[in-house]
């Protein structure tokens, strides 16, 4: 096991710390030229209690600020600066010092004798990878069905201040396409995607002075762009700030230029993290993600069946059953004066019902929000309808299709139940009943038997319909005294 692991460590990476002094500024002196890697020196200095911790501290008889590599994947700046070696290996450590005439590195080779996996019991690296024991490590992904999973906020904040995406806000784009996997054995990071990532303006032009040219707009918005992860990666985990760094340039699925990340919260279920942009050096992107096996969309709670009468004769501004509209002329009207206030129906206000010249599909309905139709015992629609002599019958209108066998608007009323949980495909198991060849000029009591559908127990929504669909004419239409009942 102790080979396997030095073998297949060679980029692992593993916790950071940063103890870093205050570098020298660059106006207090003159630096001349660039400096030579051969007058550059550091110092390497394992804990005596624990070798596989090293000390690195620059002695350099120059001024500059340093920063370093140390040979597993995780970097550092400033003078001195710790680094830690779960895994027996050699290890390159690289020191390099810009100064006001330039820049020159210097590199040692480090010899780490023993395993120290010690260093990697820490709850941070429990949390992300499922533990050593969990060889197929754990598997994470966006947390789609709750808001919040992804946003933005100024760079001197710590919180997404100005946006956050709500539920399956980009679910229409390649952002929650992306998978990572986190393995403690190998401290190894596996990304999977759709080939491509997610990312703003910033994000496309940076990624195209790289070579990833092949950008799209998604119906979400921003950019997906073409791009093919690694086979693998690794990454370290600085336990002393909550660090998390992705090698080889790896990212989270969204691109904003950096692989290092801040970890705000970690537990079994939950990873809140924050980046960075370098893009964008204003902003800072937050990203929660859960384990894979959570992100499952949550249940439409299951609505009762109700037989709730409902009752409108329109007479007040404030209507108690009120009609949406879908594509209806302006002057659609719930308070209208009756045009027409004799011959049965001597109501002051009725409903004006305007079929939109234009489109194909006006209607109004109305929905119950927390129940379901129980037609058992309620499963009559009653009102009283208006069909005006004056609208034009005779003209040939536009359709929606060659399935529209009528191009002319009717003398006709159409009362439907559907399954509004359907939404845009609810007339796919809708029941209806059409009323055409109404007399003009006088008002109609007309009544919608349903009970031939008393056994169905998913309608939640009325829809009313006057003049046909699928064409384009327009009309006006009046009813009153609407009613759902016994």
């Amino acid at each position: 096991m102790k080979n396997i692991l030095k073998t297949g460590i060679i980029m692992a990476m593993a916790s950071l710390l940063f103890v870093a002094c205050e570098p020298q500024e660059f106006d207090d002196y003159d630096l001349g030229t660039a400096p030579q890697s051969e007058q550059l020196s550091f110092s390497v200095s394992p804990k005596a209690d624990q070798p596989n911790v090293v000390s690195f501290n620059n002695t350099t008889d120059r001024p500059g600020i340093a920063t370093w590599t140390f040979g597993n994947g995780a970097s550092g700046q400033g003078q001195s600066a710790t680094s830690e070696y779960p895994f027996a290996g050699s290890y390159d450590v690289t020191m390099t010092l810009v100064t006001d005439g330039g820049a020159a590195s210097v590199t040692k080779t480090i010899e780490v004798a023993e395993d120290d996996l010690s260093l990697l019991q820490n709850p941070l690296y429990t949390a992300l990878t499922g533990g050593a024991d969990n060889a197929e490590g754990k598997t994470w992904v966006f947390d789609q069905y709750n808001g919040g999973h992804f946003g933005v906020g100024p760079a001197e904040s710590m919180s997404a201040d100005w946006w956050n995406a709500g539920v399956n806000d980009k679910l229409e784009s390649s952002l929650y396409t992306n998978v990572f996997t986190f393995k403690q054995v190998g401290v190894e990071m596996i990304w999977e995607n759709n080939g491509f990532i997610y990312t703003n303006q910033a994000g496309v032009d940076d990624l195209a002075g790289q070579g990833y040219t092949n950008a799209v707009v998604p119906p979400a918005g921003d950019f997906d762009v073409e791009y093919a992860p690694n086979a693998s990666y690794n990454f370290s985990l600085v336990t002393s700030d909550s660090t998390l760094i992705l090698s080889d340039g790896a990212f989270l699925g969204h691109y904003a230029g950096t692989s290092t990340y801040k970890i705000l919260s970690i537990s079994e279920n939950e990873m809140y993290l924050r980046a960075q942009s370098t893009v964008e050096p204003g902003n800072a992107w937050y990203y929660r993600l859960i384990p894979e096996e959570l992100n499952v969309e949550p249940e439409e709670p299951e609505l009762p069946l109700e037989a709730n009468p409902l009752s409108e004769d329109f007479e007040s501004e404030t209507p108690s059953v009120v009609f949406a509209t879908e594509a209806m002329g302006d002057r659609t009207n719930a308070h209208y004066q009756n045009p027409a206030p004799f011959n049965g129906n001597q109501s002051d206000y009725v409903y004006l019902y305007e079929k939109k010249a234009g489109e194909f599909y006006s209607n109004i309905s109305y929905v119950a929000e927390d129940y379901k139709f129980d037609l058992t015992t309620q499963n009559k629609i009653s009102l009283q309808v208006f069909i005006p002599s004056y609208n034009d019958y005779i003209t040939e209108n536009n359709v929606a299709g060659e399935w529209i066998a009528n191009n002319q608007l009717q003398a006709s009323i159409a009362v439907k139940l559907q399954n509004n949980d359907l939404g845009g495909s609810a007339w796919e198991t809708q029941t209806e009943i059409l009323e055409t060849g109404l007399e003009t000029g006088k008002w109609i009591e007309l009544t919608f038997d349903f009970s031939n559908v008393a056994d169905r127990e998913d309608y939640n929504k009325i829809v009313i319909q006057f003049g046909t669909e699928g064409h384009d004419g327009g009309g006006i239409f009046f009813f009153d005294d609407f009613e759902f009942h016994e």
